[in-house]
């Protein structure tokens, strides 16, 4: 199977975004692929803000990029665009970072208003560091997904059929199987 990398772009230890993708992690992982998280909150502050290319933090998630074969890109949108914190790493990272790689853009936001932030400030982004496919990606309303005291979170029915079947949808991409599995959450 393949190896994922999943990538949390929020810069909040107790991240919506961040739990939602550990959920979709367990989902690849039990379809057979080796998932392997990476928070960019991490990541040394000093080295994503003042492009130290050569800092082993950034070399270590450079070459995890490199060893993925998909890449699970998650991030809260604030002011319609995708985080700060995300952008300094992609700037860090070689212009085809994602060449040849599956990649499945997911967002989380507090309104509708920023559920074009995928299509006009993630994706073109993404699409620039050559991945063979972007598969379509998912918008999270913030009140849709509920933080439990375990970490986990409860996803609203609709939003986690939806989800399952865009990270379904990535996992046949990859050439992984997606048979039905219980609920998570």
């Amino acid at each position: 199977m393949a190896t994922v990398l999943s990538v949390s772009g929020s810069p909040s230890a107790t991240s919506r975004t961040a739990r939602l993708l550990r959920q979709l992690d367990r989902r690849l992982a039990a379809q057979g692929h080796e998932v392997i998280p990476l928070d960019v909150r991490t990541l040394p502050a000093e080295a994503l803000l003042h492009a130290d290319f050569a800092h082993p933090a950034i070399i270590e998630a450079t070459a995890l990029f490199g060893q993925a074969d998909g890449v699970v890109i998650g991030t809260p949108v604030y002011k319609a665009a995708y985080s700060g914190l995300l952008k300094s790493l992609l700037d860090l990272l070689p212009q085809y970072a994602l060449k040849d790689k599956t990649v499945l853009p997911l967002a989380t936001g507090g309104t509708t208003a920023h559920v074009l932030a995928i299509d006009y400030a993630l994706r073109p982004v993404l699409a620039s560091m050559g991945p063979a496919h972007i598969t379509p990606g998912w918008f999270v309303l913030d009140k849709l997904i509920e933080p439990r005291p375990d970490g986990t979170l409860e996803v609203e029915p609709a939003t986690r059929e939806a989800l399952e079947q865009v990270t379904d949808q990535f996992s046949r991409a990859l050439g992984g199987r997606t048979t039905v599995l219980a609920a998570t959450g």
